[in-house]
């Protein structure tokens, strides 16, 4: 098709090559080139490991200076979409393969000794990035699926139907965070007492959460990540967040939030290479009763983000008019 979507992120190979322009970008397939200028082979300082050198994922999570889990780390989705017969999604009309057989982010089940080893029993590839179970369909585990208000039903239908050629993050606009956990692209949060920082390697985007105990405004002006607030309760982080822009995409097959989104999430690090998130989205403009779901994510060890810059030489739009 001739086009570039990336800047100087032709060091990570990520995927083979796809069947259109919207997977190319979802996936950025590259070509490997010289390492010199990218951080892909730096050691990780503080990782806890075993005998034969290994990572010990169910090792104690870090922890801040004033006792709280300390969420610091690079991380991708702890739960890789392996379709049945193989493959990563090549459009969102495909089905999600299963769940994990040993369930990760449970350091009482994570066992790097077991003769099958859950896959979360790893650390993350930086250099094979796939995406989520949920990146097609969050609501894929949900019993009947997500609970659409009937004007949403159509309109997820025909996203889904024509490969999302409409997709804000083909057409290179920033992911919503929710979205974020599952895309094959890298994540790095910077967490301190007061505010923990979301980088996201996709465009250099980012996200603020607060934990300082400030109120949310009361009349927010709506943006692509809104406006975050957490506090705790034990070891979990609450994250509440209010100001979202209106048909927010947040999975590939077209489901949204709204402006009147409230959105929760519960953030728990039960070990050293887990995250478990639980998201809770109360938005009755899109959806006729609450619902959530779990987003888990893997430690990755020994690399740092580098640029994948969607917008740079950016021919896309072009191909799809």
């Amino acid at each position: 098709m001739g086009f570039s979507i990336l800047s100087s992120a032709t060091a990570r190979l990520r995927f083979p090559s796809c069947i259109n322009v919207a997977l190319i970008v979802l996936f950025a397939p590259i070509a490997a080139t010289s390492l010199s200028a990218q951080w892909l082979k730096v050691t990780t300082p503080g990782v806890p490991r075993n005998a034969d050198g290994s990572v010990n994922m169910s090792a104690p999570a870090p922890k801040l200076a004033d006792g709280k889990p300390d969420f610091s780390a690079v991380w991708m989705t702890g739960e890789p979409n392996t379709r049945r017969g193989g493959g990563v999604l090549s459009s969102p009309k495909q089905a999600a393969g299963p769940t994990d057989a040993q369930a990760p982010n449970n350091s009482s089940t994570s066992n790097p000794s077991t003769s099958n080893p859950s896959t979360n029993d790893k650390p993350g590839d930086a250099e094979v990035i796939t995406a989520s179970r949920q990146m097609s369909n969050i609501g894929v585990d949900l019993p009947g699926g997500l609970p659409y208000q009937p004007w949403l039903v159509p309109i997820v239908k025909e996203r889904t139907a024509n490969d999302a050629v409409d997709d804000p993050h083909i057409r290179c606009l920033p992911d919503n965070f929710i979205r974020a956990y599952g895309l094959p692209h890298l994540l790095k949060f910077v967490h301190s007492p007061g505010l923990l920082l979301m980088l996201n390697e996709m465009n250099a985007g980012y996200r603020q959460v607060f934990t300082d105990a400030r109120p949310l405004p009361k009349d927010p002006a709506p943006a692509w990540q809104g406006y975050s607030s957490g506090k705790w309760t034990g070891d979990t982080l609450e994250i509440d967040t209010i100001g979202l822009r209106d048909d927010t995409w947040i999975d590939w097959n077209g489901s949204v939030v709204t402006e009147q989104a409230k959105v929760r999430e519960q953030i728990r690090r039960p070990d050293f290479g887990h995250l478990e998130i639980r998201v809770t989205v109360d938005d009755p403009k899109a959806y006729t009763k609450p619902w959530t779901v779990t987003l888990k994510q893997r430690i990755v060890v020994d690399a740092e983000l580098i640029d994948e810059v969607c917008l740079e030489n950016e021919h896309s739009l072009t191909h799809m008019k």
